[in-house]
């Protein structure tokens, strides 16, 4: 923190006499460049004012504060150096900095003086051919909201969940983004919300593929070693996506019920139905791991009876060679004085009558459903 506050001292000066424009969003990005800000705007009575696409943030928040309206600053995985003089311009606490730039947080949502400080997990969908035991399923993603009343800055980390298609569409809708800097948080959460109804849908799919192949027969000759390995992989992907899912609900319900100064209250009705949204998912998340849980049980125990029933086979046929292995080790011992030892059918007799028995026991065994 204390390297956050001598930044902020060095970078103020040169932000308010640096004029070099930001680069436009994802579209117009130079890789090379330095700064992490993709896109910095001026919204007023609900549009997009295009005079003001290539300002800094601290031009762009000379214009509101000359003009109304608010700004939208959107960053992708600052640095420290790079966040710091924003940190300085819109006055943001060093915790809520720190927790926006080394990212990794849980969701949560905390208010310091008057900023909102919101963390959404961005979770997305990674296609796959087939599932394996080591097949990522979900990948992970975070969205830090900072909301005044007059600037949201946005700070995403992660290659997927860009904003760029949720602010093109919101500037189609000027009566919703005139409500200010709540429009843009209400938006960026459905927007994560519906990220995660659509991966439900998908992860739903991969669970019911999984147990379609667990319960159904079985082909001649395979076995049900790798199903374990899958099922718990995508036990895995589950956790992680139910981490994402359930801490942000106590968030979504707060900005729906209590009153905020920073909240329009028009807007305040639209977080209702995004934490009902939230909260269908959350129990869909849940419901995956209980049924994943069973499936793998369920897995396991036709394992077991899969061995059991190779150990009733190996037991049947030690039973069958056990006759042979007795009247052989009986006639083997060389004894002078043995039964029928000089009489000349004693040979085909005796293994007529090992046959016999064993044809006799395993007749027996496979009635009984051992082979």
């Amino acid at each position: 923190m204390s390297m956050i506050r001598d930044l902020r001292a060095a970078v103020r000066p040169s932000l308010r006499k640096s004029s070099t424009p930001y680069s436009g969003y994802d579209a117009t990005r130079d890789p090379s460049a330095s700064s992490a800000v993709v896109d910095c705007a001026v919204y007023r009575d609900g549009r997009r004012l295009e005079s003001t696409t290539c300002l800094t943030p601290h031009e762009a928040m000379l214009r509101v504060r000359e003009g109304g309206g608010f700004a939208w600053i959107g960053l992708h995985e600052p640095t420290e150096a790079e966040f710091a003089g924003i940190a300085a311009e819109f006055g943001l606490h060093p915790l809520a900095v720190e927790d926006a730039v080394h990212a990794h947080q849980r969701p949560k949502l905390e208010r310091y003086d008057d900023t909102l400080f919101t963390v959404f997990k961005t979770i997305h969908y990674v296609e796959h051919a087939e599932l394996t035991a080591t097949s990522e399923v979900v990948e992970t993603g975070e969205v830090m909201c900072f909301t005044g009343r007059d600037f949201v800055i946005t700070v995403r980390h992660g290659g997927k969940g860009s904003l760029r298609a949720l602010r093109h569409g919101l500037q189609k809708d000027a009566e919703l983004l005139a409500k200010g800097p709540s429009a843009v948080l209400h938006a960026i959460a459905d927007h994560v919300v519906d990220g995660y109804i659509a991966v439900a849908e998908a992860v739903q799919d991969d669970i019911d593929e999984v147990e379609i192949e667990v319960f159904s027969a079985p082909a001649k000759g395979s076995t049900r070693g790798g199903d374990a390995g899958r099922i718990y992989q995508l036990k895995r992907e589950v956790l992680e996506f139910k981490r994402a899912v359930s801490p942000l609900l106590r968030p979504m319900q707060l900005l729906s019920e209590r009153p905020m100064r920073l909240v329009d209250p028009d807007i305040q009705k639209y977080f209702r139905d995004v934490a009902d949204h939230l909260a269908r998912v959350q129990e869909e998340v849940i419901g995956f791991d209980e049924l994943l849980n069973s499936i793998l049980q369920a897995n396991l125990a036709q394992a077991t009876v899969a061995q059991n029933e190779d150990m009733r086979k190996i037991t049947s046929w030690a039973a069958i060679i056990a006759v042979p292995t007795a009247v052989c080790g009986i006639y083997g011992m060389n004894f002078e004085h043995m039964p029928e030892l000089q009489w000349k059918y004693g040979y085909p007799l005796v293994l007529t009558g090992i046959a016999v028995v064993c044809l006799a026991i395993h007749r027996t065994l496979k009635r009984n459903g051992w082979l």
